[in-house]
């Protein structure tokens, strides 16, 4: 069995590349999130190899990503005795460290190109929304930078994106009232609010470190309006969570038709716990879509960039 971990900032996930065995952990790592603790864990599971990608390295709590790189590198070798391989931009072969940064997406439309062919990988995370054009091959730039220049990464996710990021202002009782950009609450709450995930789906940590029950999320809906539950209702909670979560609907929909028409695809491939998010954009955009849970498992799904650069290691072996 060959070990695939993806080491995010907020969330390290891990899968065989047999596809029986997922994982994903809540580990924010400006918090000092004990990831050597998670590594060593998955160690026990005794692989002949493991492959890491990684976007770990953009967290604040490193002073650049080069440091965030070596300090994610040392973290894995410290973890497992077998022989590791680490994924850039351009696969396992790479020369400069920061090759290895953002990388994830890379082994995902790499390998989801190699068995699938042409359209538009999206994966939606907790965090952000990868858009992956390809063509013959995955055509995305090769840094973070330059796929928020080109649309190709959205910054907005399932659970940990402000809801203040995505409504400026939302229509109540008929008026419209202005969202404080305070980290009040999140999309995570507006999705539980309106029952879209459940308690356990809300897998990051709540704004205010309380619990995650549907009540708590309107309470936290109604502080971002700078008021307690009581004083506006749970209606007028719930209409924010609503007009939130059509407007990051809407970001997604926008990036779907801009890239659609650039490369002429008509076909998405959707991945991620944001993969229902995806799949109604795609329908909203015109697009076919296939979501990678009805291929390859729900738990493969939000795992995907782990499950990729596992099943890229393993064929990269049959090869030689």
């Amino acid at each position: 069995m060959i070990l695939g971990l993806d080491i995010g900032g907020a969330n390290t996930k891990a899968a065989s590349s047999t596809g029986t065995f997922a994982q994903s952990v809540y580990l924010p790592m400006w918090q000092g999130a004990p990831l050597g603790e998670a590594l060593q864990s998955w160690a026990k599971l005794d692989p002949e190899a493991v492959a890491v990608v990684m976007t770990g390295e953009l967290a604040d709590c490193f002073p650049s990503k080069l440091a965030g790189i070596q300090r994610l590198i040392s973290e894995v070798k410290k973890a497992f005795s077998c022989p590791i391989s680490f994924w850039g931009q351009s696969g396992f072969q790479w020369q400069e460290p920061l090759e290895l940064a953002g990388a994830n997406w890379s082994a995902s439309a790499t390998f989801l190109w190699s068995v699938a062919g042409d359209g538009i990988f999206v994966d939606m995370g907790s965090t952000t929304t990868d858009l992956i054009p390809m063509v013959g091959r995955p055509l995305a730039a090769k840094t973070d930078y330059q796929r928020l220049a080109r649309g190709e990464l959205v910054y907005t996710g399932l659970l940990r994106t402000g809801i203040g990021s995505l409504l400026p202002a939302a229509w109540i009782r008929g008026e419209s009232i202005p969202l404080s950009p305070e980290l009040f609450a999140i999309a995570a709450d507006a999705y539980l609010a309106l029952g879209d995930i459940s308690e356990d789906g809300y897998s990051c940590a709540a704004p205010d470190g309380q619990g995650k029950s549907q009540k708590e999320a309107l309470r936290r809906l109604a502080r971002s309006v700078c008021s307690d539950l009581e004083e506006i209702g749970e209606d007028a909670a719930l209409a924010i969570a609503a007009q939130a979560r059509d407007s990051q609907l809407r970001m997604i929909v926008s990036a779907l038709h801009r890239l659609s028409k650039e490369h002429g695809l008509a076909r998405v491939m959707a991945a991620g716990v944001g993969e229902p998010v995806v799949a109604r954009a795609a329908r909203l955009a015109g697009l076919g879509c296939s979501r990678l849970s009805e291929i390859y498992g729900r738990e493969i799904s939000n795992v995907f960039p782990a499950f990729a650069v596992a099943r890229l290691l393993e064929s990269e072996k049959e090869e030689r």
